[in-house]
């Protein structure tokens, strides 16, 4: 059993295992699986060598020896006081030139997109933003930029995924008024992309939100964890084949809870997901039936270490 070995020897375990990342041969045409970001140093003797000691731009092309998609977050926190920050050309050319040719990058799109407001909480300095209205809010000339620069990626880059927070009704009247905003934007973005849509409303997750995003060729993100309802109940309900691909994202539920239990040392299971995991190899399952592309992207605060939890959902599935 996994759990056994995970308790008499974690590194070894892992680095056996992990030294090989294909999955199993009959999802090889529709699955990837990589992790929410890259850059642990708890990660040693699992993705990483023990001996080696690493700057922040070295881990990368050490993951890509291991997984072939991360999902890269980092350019999601743009929406400031001072102005948007988009990505550095210098850090996108080096992301590139750090992975293989097959390998794919799933990349966040600014919350200066997708968020109605400012943050509640703003420094000191910065208190009069606070609540305040977001003017860049579904701002295709924003998008266009934010893809101008990265172009460098080409055929490396997979879907753009719009996190959209909970939206009350001070932020969004109803489901309806978001979709119609949501096709607006959508109608004046640059075509040629995969676009993928992720709500935190559970009373979104209804017919006419998935109706939507299939006419519109738009992606599913859907997010295991917090206060959404199960994944397995989403896909028994909706036809989650949207668009081009199905990007399933393993979070967990408390987040707060799993970090007092690592103590921020990612490095080993600590709240076994098992239902949930017997879930997504599910979904996974019913998409190769249907060639529906699968991108699986694994956080820490899923189980407590993204790379056990790849290796325990391949398990699964083999």
């Amino acid at each position: 059993m996994l759990e056994n070995s995970l308790d008499s020897d974690p590194f070894r375990y892992a680095m056996s295992m992990l030294t090989d990342t294909n999955v199993p041969a009959p999802y090889s045409r529709t699955l990837r699986m990589g992790t929410c970001s890259w850059k642990y140093d708890a990660w040693k003797g699992l993705v990483y060598d023990p001996g080696k000691r690493y700057a922040p731009d070295d881990y990368l092309t050490d993951y890509a020896r291991h997984f072939n998609t991360v999902e890269i977050d980092q350019w999601f926190w743009s929406l400031f006081p001072g102005g948007i920050n988009l990505p550095s050309p210098a850090t996108v050319r080096r992301y590139v030139e750090s992975v293989p040719d097959d390998f794919l990058f799933t990349v966040k799109a600014p919350n200066a997109i997708t968020l109605t407001h400012y943050y509640a909480k703003q420094a000191a300095k910065d208190k009069d933003f606070a609540n305040k209205t977001n003017p860049n809010f579904l701002d295709a000339e924003l998008l266009s930029r934010f893809l101008e620069l990265l172009a460098p990626m080409q055929g490396k880059l997979g879907p753009i995924m719009f996190q959209f927070e909970y939206l009350n009704r001070n932020k969004m009247a109803s489901l309806q008024a978001f979709v119609e905003r949501l096709g607006q934007f959508f109608d004046q973005a640059p075509p040629g992309y995969c676009y993928a849509v992720e709500i935190r409303n559970p009373n979104y997750l209804k017919e006419p939100f998935f109706a939507f995003l299939k006419q519109r060729g738009l992606s599913t993100v859907l997010l295991e964890g917090y206060y959404m309802p199960p994944i397995a109940e989403l896909a028994g309900e909706f036809d989650l084949a949207t668009g081009d691909g199905l990007v399933l994202r393993l979070h967990g539920p408390d987040r707060s809870k799993i970090e007092q239990q690592t103590k921020g040392v990612w490095n080993r299971i600590v709240e076994p997901q098992d239902k949930s995991l017997v879930s997504a190899a599910t979904i996974v399952r019913q998409c190769k039936e249907v060639e529906l592309t699968t991108i699986v992207n694994v956080n820490n605060h899923y189980e407590g270490c993204a790379p056990l939890t790849i290796q325990r959902l391949l398990e699964r599935l083999a």
